[in-house]
């Protein structure tokens, strides 16, 4: 027990997350006399990995498309495209912040980066200033749920590793992310036609969707690509990724020449920065997680919730409201590390598919990143637009709401994540 508070304590004042995932691994191995080696081999076996590549690889291309003028031509062409409908830019400004963090990975960089195209340009066709921040804040972590995002290859990967209930491919979570996604992106956009209402719209006109779709020529195949070659068998992910990479660097860095040689460098090392976090924080966790399964850990918490919670549906119920709070506290990452190998098991023995489990997971941490009074995009925005916090925690209310019953109907509706996959099969 005295451990225990001693690893919470370190964490709330600020000891690097994996400092105390190794301080937790190497005490619960000492203390059951197993020798500590066991967690330099689990950073043998996560090398071992082929999907492992997918991780670095799709990181520097999202870095590099932020980096470019991608996002410009992304924000033209969605607006060329849905620019005539009622709240057609609020609507533009969902589905560019979507696709943009499906392949940055981090939400972050998608308000940095669209931000400063979005804002201005909601508050100059009309739009009420907290809708504006509110909108850019929520969709800042909109794409989690579609491919190529990295918080479904981790959650993959982990499950993967721990070898319990049934087994899935990451092309499954890829597909059962779709569905959830776009339900996300239909209720906010309902909200945001009806916001919108009143506003002017920009007319469609086939020569500015025909120039928009010249202008996005390079980028526009880099979807068909990426999940063509997946699902047709082409491409395994890792190929995927590493095809979406050298793509991206030979448009962005020598065809358009957006990224000049001498600022390659210097992408590379801040996309490496987050790599290498992710990475050590994987391979302390999954031999965290050997001991926490030897010591029948999930076992453990399994029979203790089973006591007050007989049924699955109060469990689901009882597993957001956790995963809610958790979201505004922990990275995306670290909770997929820290969380995974002890609700999985918990969700199989109540018998949630692990898919079904992803996708709640991931949909929790989605708002959980701008959930008050922490959430990790309310302080973005709030530096990003020169606004006070309180503020952003206000506009954002009415978005949290909508993908709060979004999350729901996710969490008891398996059939939306899992049809799909079914199918597939």
């Amino acid at each position: 027990m005295i451990i225990a508070l001693t690893l919470i304590l370190l964490a709330l004042i600020g000891t690097p997350l994996f400092i105390v995932i190794a301080a937790s691994a190497l005490i619960g191995f000492y203390s059951a006399e197993i020798d500590l080696s066991v967690i330099i081999i689990e950073f043998y076996r996560l090398a071992e990995m082929p999907i492992l590549l997918a991780i670095p690889l799709f990181t520097f291309a999202g870095y590099l498309l932020s980096e470019s003028k991608a996002p410009l031509r992304l924000v033209r062409l969605t607006q060329a495209l849905l620019g005539w409908m009622p709240g057609g830019l609020a609507i533009v400004a969902l589905s560019a912040c979507a696709l943009f963090t499906a392949f940055t990975g981090a939400s972050g960089v998608t308000i940095v980066a669209l931000g400063a195209l979005l804002y201005p340009a909601l508050k100059q066709a009309g739009y009420h200033d907290n809708f504006n921040l509110g909108l850019i804040t929520s969709a800042g972590s909109l794409g989690v749920l579609f491919a190529p995002s990295l918080p479904l290859i981790l959650y993959g990967i982990v499950s993967q590793q721990m070898g319990i209930g049934e087994t899935f491919s990451i092309d499954d979570l890829f597909l059962a992310g779709i569905l959830p996604g776009i339900l996300m992106i239909l209720m906010l956009s309902g909200w945001s036609a009806w916001q919108g209402r009143t506003l002017p719209t920009t007319p469609f006109t086939w020569q500015e969707l025909r120039a928009a779709v010249i202008d996005s020529r390079w980028e526009l195949p880099l979807p068909f690509i990426m999940l063509g070659g997946i699902y047709s068998g082409y491409f395994a992910v890792s190929e995927a990724a590493a095809v979406t990479a050298i793509y991206v660097l030979l448009v962005e860095v020598f065809i358009l020449r957006e990224i000049s040689l001498k600022a390659l460098p210097g992408v590379m090392r801040e996309s490496m920065v987050l790599v290498g976090a992710i990475l050590i924080i994987l391979g302390l966790s999954l031999a965290s997680t050997n001991y926490l399964i030897d010591a029948q850990v999930p076992t453990k918490i399994f029979e203790t919730i089973r006591e007050h919670i007989k049924d699955p549906l109060t469990f689901l119920l009882a597993l957001n409201i956790f995963l809610l709070i958790l979201g505004t506290m922990l990275d995306i990452f670290s909770a997929i590390v820290i969380m995974t190998p002890i609700l999985l098991p918990v969700a199989l023995g109540y018998n949630i598919h692990p898919i079904h489990l992803g996708i709640i997971f991931l949909a929790n941490m989605q708002i959980g990143y701008f959930t008050p009074p922490v959430g990790m995009n309310l302080f973005i925005a709030s530096y990003r637009f020169k606004k006070p916090v309180i503020q952003l925690y206000r506009a954002t209310i009415p978005f949290f709401f909508i993908l709060l019953v979004a999350l729901l109907i996710i969490t008891y509706w398996p059939a939306l994540s899992l049809t799909l996959v079914q199918a597939k099969q």
